[in-house]
């Protein structure tokens, strides 16, 4: 019998764990947490849950020191809760491992869409398809051809190869380097341009008004995100 989704929350502070337990259980959402890095490390490994809360400041270690630790083993969606909001510290956690990044104080209603979003994109990267589609926008993958309002959209090699990793992590903020390695390969993050003239040449092709876009979205001065 399938159960819920089981969310364990590492946050040493008592009031945020209790609105968050209230929100999730609410949701159906079966409920774990921890106070302290050791005690949330020991828990994603034997409870083995469906997605993490994650707190950077915790009273006995970095929650980047938990993503570091957990990552060896695990690919379990980490999102980042955290009153820190400079990019920095989004980019070393989300370059460490972490799905996505909050910034405190968040809404409940921001919270379970990021992770429905999680969820989703956990289960079908457990599954490999021939043919992906996102509203009116189809990737054929096997043929490696792209179609927007059922019309081919012609891309280079680069553009296109930007787009399925785009399309390959949908909800997930990508960093400048994480895609400058994934797509370029050997370039350092000095040339992180090539990502901002490729994006913008994909925005042109694929976003009637690029400057209000569908798909492609830009979290600044750290990356970008793909939204179904």
């Amino acid at each position: 019998m399938n159960r819920n989704p089981l969310i364990l929350v590492i946050e040493d502070d008592p009031a945020i764990r209790r609105f968050l337990k209230t929100g999730l259980e609410a949701q159906g959402y079966r409920f774990e947490q921890a106070g302290s890095g050791d005690t949330g490390i020991a828990l994603i490994f034997s409870l083995q849950p469906d997605v993490v809360l994650l707190d950077l400041g915790l009273p006995d270690m970095e929650g980047s020191q938990v993503i570091q630790e957990v990552r060896v083993k695990t690919d379990v969606p980490i999102l980042v809760l955290s009153a820190r909001d400079q990019e920095k510290e989004k980019i070393q956690a989300l370059e460490l491992g972490a799905d996505d990044y909050i910034t405190k104080p968040f809404g409940i209603g921001e919270l379970l869409a990021r992770i429905k979003v999680s969820l989703r994109h956990r289960l079908d990267s457990e599954q490999v398809l021939p043919q992906v589609a996102f509203g009116n926008l189809k990737l054929d993958i096997s043929a490696r051809r792209v179609f927007l309002d059922q019309e081919e959209v012609h891309l280079t090699p680069l553009e296109y190869k930007l787009l399925l990793i785009l399309t390959q992590h949908p909800g997930k903020i990508l960093t400048h380097s994480f895609l400058l390695e994934k797509v370029w390969g050997n370039l350092s993050n000095e040339q992180s341009h090539y990502v901002r003239i490729y994006m913008a040449s994909l925005r042109k092709k694929l976003e009637k008004d690029p400057t209000a876009p569908r798909f492609i979205f830009t979290e600044t001065g750290v990356g970008y995100r793909f939204f179904e």
